[in-house]
């Protein structure tokens, strides 16, 4: 028999563990869940899948009922786009993710890797400090032409777009305040960036952005701007999330540690089960577009709809023993990296750095150990915002 529904989720401070508990019982007795907002939250494999997969009845098109957001950075903002209209955006951006492309990166990634853990003090360090969080913003800035000396701004921007370290305010009014005003900083950098990289004709991804033609039109500089900055925050952060993730999916799991090192064969195979069991972003958000069976039952149109892709990556009925981090688990369908239209556009990109981050890694130290206790984010994203690690070189 179901028990009475709880009055709110955990937070992710303490690294997931109450979470996953809450969400094992949501699964089993409350696989739909009306918070005290009216935000409904799917938690079943199924359910999230299905909500994922089908945009005429659940759409991402989430800014066009909240006021105050610009209609042209609106209409090119990939996630809260909906199709036609996103379609034809993501097939112009993601010729520059493509596998071709990717792998044509792949050296200069292993070379940022590579100094940025040569630099890295003896003993112990930050982990998210000093590798996992520099490496992505260094690739992703370099891939859209970014100049090197402009890389401090950009990842403050960055920092404060997404709450990364606090953004020291004490009122949602005054952490919406910081929000806004960096949105406006880096929307005005990167508008001025596209304008640049078009007239001298940059070889960078904002230049090429700003040359294509979309429908027989090029984008406006704020359209380069607002994918661009899409790009530079969303791209890099799940990278950093996985990289972390990783160290803390192999501390849990040291026998799995010893098996990959040996066998860096399996490092792909054991990445997808870290995004699996540990997904960057744990949760995607959704509007109901008419009345529709959720979960088997009848959810409003204009109802917002949360599907957790964390509860879903360890739904028993989808993977057997999900606690298990298993790095033979095949097939692997987990939906760490998103579903549907929506699937990671920098996906590629992801697993390449993280594949040859995390080889590197055992390159350079025999020994890789998180000490103590990671800070977590707490909402938004799972994984750490400090990873202190404890180190011996090879």
């Amino acid at each position: 028999m179901a028990t009475e529904a709880p009055v709110q989720m955990p937070s992710l401070a303490d690294g997931g563990t109450e979470m996953l508990a809450w969400m094992r019982r949501m699964r089993d007795e409350h696989p739909l869940w009306a918070d005290a907002t009216g935000m409904h939250h799917v938690f079943r494999y199924a359910d999230v899948q299905a909500v994922m997969s089908d945009p005429a009845r659940f759409s991402s098109n989430i800014g066009r009922i909240w006021p105050n957001f610009d209609a042209e950075q609106l209409s090119a903002n990939l996630p809260w786009l909906d199709p036609p209209d996103h379609r034809r955006l993501r097939q112009l951006v993601s010729q520059a993710f493509t596998p071709k492309t990717v792998a044509g990166l792949r050296p200069r990634i292993a070379a940022i890797a590579t100094e940025l853990i040569a630099a890295t003090p003896d003993g112990e360090f930050d982990f998210v400090e000093h590798v996992a969080y520099p490496l992505p913003v260094i690739v992703i800035a370099e891939l859209l032409g970014l100049p090197p000396a402009d890389r401090a701004f950009f990842r403050e921007c960055a920092d404060r777009l997404l709450g990364i370290g606090g953004a020291g305010s004490d009122s949602t009014r005054e952490l919406g305040e910081v929000i806004a005003d960096a949105n406006k900083a880096l929307k005005d950098y990167l508008t001025a960036e596209a304008r640049r990289q078009r007239e001298n004709r940059s070889g960078g991804l904002i230049g090429a952005l700003a040359s294509a033609e979309l429908d027989g039109r090029r984008l406006t500089d704020v359209q380069v701007a607002t994918v661009s900055g899409l790009l530079l925050t969303a791209g890099h952060i799940t990278t950093t999330m996985v990289l972390g993730n990783a160290l803390l999916c192999l501390r849990d799991n040291p026998n799995t540690e010893a098996r990959v090192r040996a066998d860096r064969s399996l490092v792909p195979a054991a990445l997808e089960e870290v995004i699996r069991q540990r997904p960057p972003f744990h949760r995607v958000l959704r509007m109901s577009t008419q009345d529709v069976a959720v979960a088997g039952r009848m959810v409003p149109a204009g109802t917002f709809i949360l599907a957790s892709t964390l509860s879903a990556n360890h739904d028993e009925r989808q993977f057997p023993d999900p606690d298990l981090f298993d790095v033979d688990r095949y097939p692997n369908r987990h939906i760490g990296f998103g579903h549907g239209i929506h699937f990671c556009l920098g996906a590629p990109l992801g697993r390449a750095e993280t594949e040859i981050a995390l080889n590197l890694l055992f390159d350079e130290f025999a020994e890789l150990a998180v000490s103590g206790e990671p800070v977590f984010h707490e909402s938004e994203f799972y994984g750490a915002r400090q990873m202190a690690v404890s180190t011996r070189r090879s």
